[in-house]
C-alpha cells in the first residue's frame, strides 16, 4: 500500500519526495507527463511507483505539487476520486511577471479556491513557505525548517503535522484553512525578497522560521 502519492514532478515533488523517502514512506508520483514521474521515482529509490494522471491516486495523503491553475486542473480531473484522503495545496498564487501580488481574489486563497473543487476531501495548506532547496536538505545551514500547515480538518492538519515531524521538519498548526491567506500573502513578500537584485545572495536558499 501506498503512504503518500505526490503529483507533479518539479523541483517541490522532489524536496516533498526527498522529506518523505527519509520520513520512512513508500511513495506514488504522477506527472502529466509519465515519463518526468518515472524519472523522479528512478532518483527517490525507496518504494516509489509512478504514472501518468490516468492513474489513480494510491496514497491516503495526497500533495498537489503544482502551482495554482494547475493544481485547480488536476483537482477537477480527480474531483471525488480523492474524497475521504487529505490533500495537501502548497502553490503560492504570485503574480510572477510582476512578483508584487496575488492572482486569487481577497477574502479568499488558492487552498480555499481548490477546496472548493474538491468537497469530499480534507483540503491542507503547507509546504508553500519553504522553498525548494531548503526543503531537500531539510534545513538551512543547520536549522531545522518550519513547516506552516492550516485546514479547517484537525485530523488533517495532524496527520500532515505527523508527516513533517518525521520527515525532520517541525510542524506549526496556525488553524483553519482560511489563514492560507495569510501563509500566502507572507510568501508573496519572501518571493519578493528572492526577486530583489539587492539581495541575490538569498538565491531561493533562504527559510521562513518561527525563532525564540
Amino acid at each position: 500500500m501506498t503512504d503518500i502519492t505526490i503529483i507533479g514532478s518539479g523541483n517541490m515533488a522532489r524536496a516533498i519526495g526527498l522529506r518523505a523517502v527519509a520520513a520512512g514512506r513508500s511513495l506514488q508520483i504522477l506527472d502529466r507527463h509519465p515519463e518526468n514521474a518515472a524519472k523522479l521515482a528512478a532518483e527517490l529509490g525507496a518504494d516509489t511507483a509512478s504514472g501518468s494522471l490516468g492513474d489513480l491516486p494510491e496514497g491516503d495523503l495526497v500533495v498537489l505539487a503544482l502551482y495554482f491553475e494547475p493544481a485547480k486542473e488536476v483537482a477537477m480531473h480527480y474531483g471525488d476520486t480523492l474524497s475521504g484522503k487529505t490533500v495537501i495545496e502548497i502553490s503560492n498564487p504570485v503574480n510572477m511577471e510582476t512578483g508584487d501580488s496575488l492572482v486569487v481574489e481577497p477574502g479568499t486563497s488558492a487552498a480555499e479556491e481548490v477546496a472548493k473543487l474538491l468537497p469530499g476531501a480534507r483540503v491542507v495548506k503547507a509546504f508553500n513557505t519553504t522553498f525548494a532547496g531548503p526543503l531537500a536538505e531539510g534545513a538551512v545551514k543547520g536549522t531545522q525548517l518550519d513547516v506552516l500547515i492550516a485546514s479547517d480538518s484537525e485530523p488533517a492538519r495532524n496527520e500532515v503535522a505527523a508527516f513533517a515531524a518525521k520527515a525532520g521538519l517541525r510542524p506549526l498548526q496556525v488553524g483553519a484553512l482560511r489563514h492560507a491567506r495569510e501563509l500566502e500573502g507572507i510568501q508573496l513578500l519572501m518571493i519578493g525578497l528572492q526577486l530583489n537584485p539587492a539581495y541575490e545572495s538569498f538565491n531561493w536558499g533562504t527559510a521562513l522560521n518561527v525563532v525564540g
